[in-house]
């Protein structure tokens, strides 16, 4: 075993390497892609939204519809042709249907069917694009995901205000997104490429003032987390500060998880 140089700062550097956000657009995205420039990586934004298109120093943006299953030879492969490789995959994207927050006892079967497509169907077949790429070629590449702590943990409804829900094909699609992830850092590990998912607990967003107190009295750190701090762990996750982390559900949830 090769003995560590000592420069554990230097291991959260992406100096050199290529990573592709999808869903870079988004409150927790943008940070992302933030936290990626300032660590030297050369970022690849996949995004529907297409006010933000134009090139700048080192990010790229590209009109992507995650939905859209028979785009993504295509599109990833494009991004190969370019940069010639993909070091990082951070899946960030969170499309739905209008009637997302419907109660339980009101969810149509269609859109129940529909999200379940769009979300997780989406992340398990991009996952394996992207981990056949870097397997292709070689890389010892990096997979973030992201789940949430209600792939892990039931909420708690008390906390909701009476027109809030937390809608429960979410549940559903945490839960497979966490268990997928797992699946593929086994199925790709023998060629050094890391799988792990990292599961948020509530981020701040200018939600209901009631909301916000209550999810922050089940915390241990009695708050909402902000954009960045997801943006933090996402970035060890993806860089070599956690080369030998995968299969991981990686819990940034201000302690909600243990109470």
């Amino acid at each position: 075993m090769d003995k560590t140089d000592g420069k554990y700062l230097e291991k959260l550097r992406l100096d050199g390497k290529v990573a592709v956000v999808c869903g870079g657009l988004g409150l927790i995205g943008k940070e992302v892609v933030q936290a990626f420039a300032e660590a030297g990586a050369n970022i690849y934004v996949l995004d529907i939204k297409s006010d933000e298109k134009d090139k700048t120093e080192n990010v790229s943006f590209i009109s992507f519809d995650v939905t859209d299953a028979n785009s993504y030879e295509k599109v990833f492969a494009a991004i190969m042709t370019e940069a010639g490789k993909i070091d990082i995959f951070v899946n960030l994207s969170y499309p739905r249907t209008e009637d997302w927050d419907t109660h339980l006892e009101d969810v149509k079967a269609e859109s129940w069917k529909k999200n379940i497509d769009m979300q997780l169907n989406t992340c398990c077949l991009l996952t394996r694009t992207v981990a056949e790429l870097m397997r292709k070629r070689g890389t010892k590449g990096s997979i973030v995901n992201f789940g949430s702590i209600y792939g892990v943990v039931a909420p708690d409804f008390e906390i909701y205000p009476k027109d809030m829900t937390s809608p429960a094909a979410y549940a559903a699609i945490k839960g497979g997104i966490i268990s997928f992830s797992r699946y593929a850092a086994s199925y790709y590990g023998k060629h050094g490429i890391r799988v792990n998912c990292l599961c948020p607990g509530g981020v701040f967003d200018n939600q209901d003032e009631q909301f916000v107190k209550n999810y922050g009295k089940k915390t241990c750190l009695k708050r909402m987390a902000q954009a960045e701090e997801i943006a933090a762990a996402t970035l060890f996750l993806a860089s070599d500060a956690a080369s030998y982390i995968t299969g991981t559900a990686f819990m940034v949830d201000g302690g909600l998880t243990v109470l």
